[in-house]
């Protein structure tokens, strides 16, 4: 089922009086003492697409999530469900999954009867027999995994086995569209990558289209298909994971993606002077100028040389998984900078804290221009 957002507009708050509307959470930004959640908002999301809204707090996310679900109402703009629209259409009626971060499960009942709950609440006229909702709700534990718990109750479970549970319900009644708000934010960071995979997996298996909101930017790039990065009631860029995080539009994509490095200094003739250190720009014209670099994007050498000839001083080692993260310090930076390197690299200088070690940027972004750049700077002995 593919969804249609077209000029989707919320404000919250009575003009002139400064109040927030109920569910406000203060999001957004004032005009005229009311608070606007979102701007006027587009979004085609194909059959099948599993899109994840990704956004700091505040950014209107959960807001367009519930406008979707029909748990709240836009101010202007249509919705379509494929070719049916449901702007105006109750929440009961849009045909929907819905899994919150809480698992909202009924702690009374088992699990069967958990994921049994919507198809037993059907009017009489509509709802299965005994024995179809019975092979329904075995087909769906079954898929999370969770046949064997058919008799347990929620308290008996783990919160991951619990979220299980959880989806579960919400594919019970075959909606046309799953909405997930902060699905795995109440877990632990292991159980989350774990539930993750899963989802992705029983994604493409049922190829269901889904939306669902996270503040978490890895969770967001692992999942989706495409993400919706969001900043103040805004769509800052709607792209694929690879898309996003090669090919930011602008700096607070780039900056709410991953750590960030900075570089402030003086540009003349294509040579870019902090403090005692000096690089190579070239294309970049004369004046005073940040740039931007991810941690990923320093070499490091224990000689200067062509490489590397950034003079810096090791403060911090924290092996992380598969890299190592290096905080380094100097005195031509205004702020610390964070390298990762691979564990080979790591071996290899011998890194420990307080070492002296040699630096250059690999790549450096500039998002002082109407189009965002990618530079490829130069050492200079």
């Amino acid at each position: 089922m593919s969804i249609r957002l077209s000029q989707i507009d919320k404000t919250y708050g009575n003009k002139g009086r400064g109040s927030k509307g109920r569910g406000s959470k203060g999001h957004g930004h004032k005009d005229d003492g009311r608070t606007r959640a979102l701007e006027p908002i587009d979004l085609d999301i194909h059959d099948g697409e599993l899109i994840g809204l990704l956004g700091p707090s505040g950014s209107g996310k959960t807001t367009l999530l519930r406008i979707v679900a029909g748990l709240e109402q836009a101010d202007g703009g249509t919705i379509h469900f494929g070719e049916r629209e449901v702007t105006h259409v109750h929440v009961r009626d849009r045909r929907i999954g819905f899994v919150f971060q809480h698992y909202a499960l009924f702690r009374h009942m088992s699990v069967f009867d958990n994921v049994a709950f919507g198809l037993t609440a059907m009017p009489r006229s509509q709802r299965p027999s005994s024995g179809e909702i019975r092979t329904r709700v075995m087909q769906l534990l079954e898929m999370v995994r969770l046949q064997d718990f058919a008799e347990r109750f929620p308290a008996q479970l783990s919160g991951g086995q619990q979220q299980r549970v959880s989806l579960a319900r919400a594919l019970a009644l075959k909606p046309d569209v799953l909405l997930l708000d902060e699905p795995f934010g109440a877990l632990d960071a292991k159980v989350r990558q774990e539930l993750r995979r899963w989802l992705r997996h029983l994604h493409e298996e049922l190829h269901f289209t889904s939306l669902f909101v996270t503040h978490d930017q890895e969770e967001a790039l692992e999942l989706s298909d495409r993400v919706v990065v969001m900043s103040n009631g805004r769509v800052e860029q709607i792209a694929t994971p690879d898309t996003l995080y090669r090919q930011p539009a602008n700096r607070f994509v780039f900056e709410f993606l991953g750590d960030v490095n900075r570089l402030e200094g003086d540009i003349e003739d294509e040579v870019l002077t902090c403090g005692n250190a000096r690089v190579a720009v070239p294309g970049v014209e004369d004046g005073r100028r940040e740039l931007l670099l991810r941690p990923h994007e320093i070499r490091l050498d224990d000689q200067p040389g062509p490489r590397a000839h950034l003079p810096v001083s090791v403060t911090a080692v924290v092996p992380v998984g598969a890299e190592v993260r290096i905080e380094l310090e100097a005195d031509w930076l205004g702020e610390p900078w964070l390298a990762t390197i691979s564990h080979a690299d790591f071996e290899r200088l011998a890194i420990t804290r307080g070492k002296r070690l040699y630096a250059q940027p690999s790549r450096l972004h500039r998002f002082d221009t109407p189009r965002p750049q990618t530079l490829a700077p130069l050492s200079i002995s």
